[in-house]
């Protein structure tokens, strides 16, 4: 028995790591949104400013201000609400953490400020306007991406493009636009179907950087060059929508969607190459994930000779599993570990890249079917932390949510230690 109690002893004095995963630690929730744009939500909302020919007013509609996207940089919180209702006071906002240390319900502040969020009253198309935004992402350089669609998806027949759908680039530290590209026509007709962009930078020259921009709707792949101030795209079959994995079930809601390629995530080395990256994408309706070389993307004259040309250097990896559907992933550089933000099953999931793509090697490292309600993005920063903002957007869209409860969250977790104790590890 002595024996036997010294096994064990020595056994647990070298027993290193926890047996589990992390779940991911709560940041901020919110049962409705608030803006320091208003005083409450009942108030009509006053745009004005300098340069605006007419004054604007738009009734704030709290119900409508549903929170897409969220990106985290040197202690600021960049959250998306893109307009999809009217009563909408800033489509891209922040929030400065040290001054909002409660978790409950911090007022978001219209970035870089309410003017360029506001709408004209004829809504004139203004280069200087902000008018929709999904997604962003700061890259390591401190440079704020996003794309503005341009587009409003207000219901009843009121949707309209009210101007080209732009990307944009901020500089965050001196709060300057480094550059605002329209994407011309003959790239996309309009801008509704643009939900995500990644940024692929070099890591020695900030003006050597890519921005890759998926759009479910008309199935392509955008790919926008800094120092070349152009944009070209790539077509390809893997890059619509799966039939099969088009049923959704999220909190009793079922729905059919065909959204093709909505998330693009630069991981690790291409094929042991020191001068290439893999590229991983998939569609929204699908639980396929597709890889290719960032080279292979960075070349505007392969785009511009056709599938026919480029279509093998796209490959299939596999398939994730039953209920994978993602919407964005996001990928960590010291773990090799590709996160996902799993809608159908409420969940974080994971792989790491080093070893076989295969369900087997997928895990959980967060599942929560009362809280985590439909995770609509999900954003590694450049400390490698986690970031993850659900919204409950099915039942916003199908049913009608419940003001009274919690239903929005951005939730936060080393990246490390989210994979620690899964497949992923």
């Amino acid at each position: 028995m002595l024996l036997l109690g010294l096994v064990a002893l020595v056994c647990g004095l070298f027993t290193v790591g926890p047996a589990t995963a992390e779940k991911l630690q709560l940041v901020y929730q919110w049962s409705q949104m608030r803006s320091t744009a208003n005083r409450s939500g009942s108030e009509i909302v006053m745009f004005t400013g300098n340069t605006v020919p007419t004054e604007a007013r738009d009734e704030y509609n709290a119900y409508g201000n549903l929170p897409m996207g969220v990106t985290h940089y040197k202690g600021f919180l960049y959250v998306t609400i893109p307009r999809r209702r009217t009563g909408i006071p800033a489509t891209l906002n922040r929030i400065d953490l040290a001054r909002n240390p409660s978790v409950s319900g911090p007022a978001l502040e219209p970035y870089p400020n309410l003017l360029a969020n506001s709408l004209r009253t004829d809504f004139a198309a203004d280069p200087k306007r902000i008018v929709s935004v999904y997604r962003t992402q700061v890259d390591r350089c401190g440079r704020l991406w996003f794309v503005d669609t341009g587009h409003l998806e207000y219901p009843g027949g009121a949707a309209r493009q009210v101007q080209r759908p732009a990307l944009w680039v901020i500089n965050l530290a001196s709060q300057s636009s480094v550059r605002r590209f329209e994407i011309p026509p003959e790239m996309v007709e309009f801008g509704y179907g643009i939900p995500n962009i990644e940024v692929d930078v070099s890591a020695t020259d900030c003006d050597r950087a890519y921005a890759y921009i998926p759009d479910y709707e008309w199935q392509r792949l955008y790919v926008y060059g800094l120092t070349e101030n152009r944009m070209w795209r790539f077509e390809h079959n893997y890059f619509s929508f799966e039939p099969r994995y088009g049923d959704f079930n999220v909190a009793g809601s079922r729905f059919v969607w065909r959204d093709g390629i909505f998330s693009v995530a630069v991981g690790g080395r291409w094929q042991q190459s020191d001068t290439e990256r893999a590229v991983y994408l998939h569609s929204m309706a699908s639980t396929s994930e597709i890889v290719v070389s960032n080279r292979v993307l960075q070349n505007e004259t392969l785009a511009g000779l056709g599938n026919g040309v480029y279509a093998s250097a796209f490959l299939h990896l596999g398939s994730r599993g039953p209920n994978t559907q993602s919407t964005s992933h996001a990928y960590d550089p010291t773990t090799g570990v590709l996160f996902y933000a799993e809608v159908n099953r409420n969940s974080i999931g994971c792989w790491n890249t080093n070893r076989p793509f295969t369900p087997d090697n997928h895990g959980i490292v967060h599942l929560d079917n009362e809280e985590m309600i439909y995770p609509a993005d999900l954003k590694i920063d450049t400390e490698g932390t986690l970031w993850v903002i659900s919204n409950r957007l099915p039942i916003w869209i199908y049913s009608r949510l419940n003001t009274t409860d919690i239903n929005y969250r951005i939730w936060r977790q080393s990246a490390f230690k989210a994979a620690a104790g899964t497949i992923c590890e």
